[in-house]
């Protein structure tokens, strides 16, 4: 498709061009709107229908269920690469070499340490803080220790900026829940993948070894994979707003996880375990809240079920309930939440009333069962979801920052008090 749209006001005829993308998404191109109009400009809450760029990052179809990072499809990437080639792929655009994987690695563990004034400020945050709030704040505040701004027109200090914060980022994360654990603070083990590395920031005790576990750091792997970039979501199209005003790319980040922080964006895994406690305390009668679910009239919703955006299937759930399954196969954990949630899963699968509305469970049923069977508490399950998105806010952040994209700044409709007189204090 080609050519151009015709818009009419008032019996008179505009034309705007048309934009047709790789995967044949089409675009009425109006950013003359207001000029050629004399003001008239466009409605769109929630930005359902307006494309805010243009991006070579990410392909989504919700309508059959289709996920791309850079051409590649989603359930290849998971079978068949790590996440560090992932982030690599989304970043730079293509797939890593070995010898681009070996130094993209070994840069970022160069980088992974982080200052110790840096632990002075954790220190400042209570035990009961609340983990997305303290990886925010931990973010924002790595621009205290690099102050220069980056120039993005060098590829050498944008590469730095990046493995920068991919070394950082995973033990700030760490730290973060060991803050609230009560635990020491750890390293890692630079001998370790950048995967189980992390895993064991999170969980090696003291005076204990730490234990690999390998069905464990592969679901780990697909969780991260799955969740590292999803087109211009709240978090995303933040961290793209943010930096279009040419703010650093820690900034970026910090507000994207701020971003990410609220509940019906990043916490819906969070939501999932809620709800299955909620059944729990309840009595645990699956069947009952199926049929609540199913009740129009009734106020309770199944979380974690169908997506606002895949119409059809979430294709991550495929992959990552394969990987639950393993999970808890090998650790073999008896926990009446987790059975909740794989009756509710069995049920939602075989009534015909959840089949015929496609309301399958999304990658926020599994991931919350994996991070509740690998022992990580509910509030860190949104910071996991930012060690994921990482990647994808930066190549999102450099990519917009390299097509040099005019700062955001949406219009309004206007609908308040139209001119009026003030009125003295004693006569209101």
């Amino acid at each position: 498709m080609s050519g151009t749209a015709t818009l009419e006001i008032d019996g008179k005829k505009y034309e705007f061009p048309i934009t047709v993308g790789t995967e044949n998404e089409v675009a009425i191109e109006i950013s003359s709107l207001r000029n050629v109009t004399n003001g008239v400009t466009t409605l769109d809450p929630g930005y359902k229908n307006t494309g805010s760029c243009e991006s070579a990052i990410t392909f989504l179809d919700g309508e059959q269920g289709i996920l791309r990072y850079r051409g590649y499809a989603i359930e290849e990437l998971a079978e068949k690469a790590d996440f560090l080639e992932v982030a690599y792929l989304l970043i730079f655009g293509e797939l890593p070499t070995r010898e681009q994987l070996q130094k993209f690695h070994r840069d970022i563990k160069e980088q992974s340490i982080v200052a110790e004034d840096m632990k002075k400020i954790l220190d400042g945050f209570p035990q009961a803080a609340h983990p997305m709030g303290v990886l925010s704040s931990l973010t924002s505040a790595l621009i205290a220790f690099n102050p220069s701004s980056v120039n993005v027109d060098s590829e050498e200090e944008m590469y730095k900026a990046i493995v920068k914060i991919m070394g950082k980022f995973p033990v700030l994360t760490a730290w973060t829940y060991r803050k609230r654990a009560g635990l020491p603070l750890d390293y890692g083990d630079d001998s370790l993948g950048y995967v189980e590395n992390f895993l064991k920031m999170m969980f090696k005790k003291p005076h204990s070894e730490f234990k690999r576990n390998e069905i464990v750091s592969n679901a780990m792997d697909k969780l991260l994979i799955l969740h590292a970039d999803h087109e211009q979501n709240c978090s995303t199209s933040t961290v793209r707003m943010v930096g279009s005003s040419h703010a650093g790319l820690f900034a970026s980040l910090s507000a994207g996880i701020s971003a990410l922080w609220g509940p019906l964006h990043g916490g819906a895994n969070q939501a999932v375990i809620e709800m299955l406690e909620a059944i729990k305390a309840d009595g645990g009668d699956t069947k009952k809240y199926m049929a609540k679910a199913k009740d129009k009239d009734d106020p309770f919703r199944l979380m974690g079920f169908g997506h606002r955006v895949y119409k059809n299937f979430d294709p991550r759930a495929k992959i990552i309930k394969t990987a639950a399954d393993d999970v808890l196969a090998s650790l073999g954990i008896d926990d009446p939440i987790l059975d909740i949630a794989k009756g509710l899963e069995k049920e939602a699968l075989e009534d015909s009333y959840f089949v015929d509305r496609k309301l399958y469970p999304n990658v926020d049923f599994y991931s919350g069962i994996i991070y509740r069977s690998l022992g990580i508490p509910v509030e860190m399950f949104t910071p996991m979801f930012a060690l994921g998105r990482l990647p994808g806010w930066i190549a999102q952040w450099r990519e917009m920052r390299l097509r040099k994209e005019p700062i955001g700044r949406p219009r309004q409709i206007y609908i308040g008090e139209t001119l009026r007189s003030f009125k003295d204090i004693d006569h209101r």
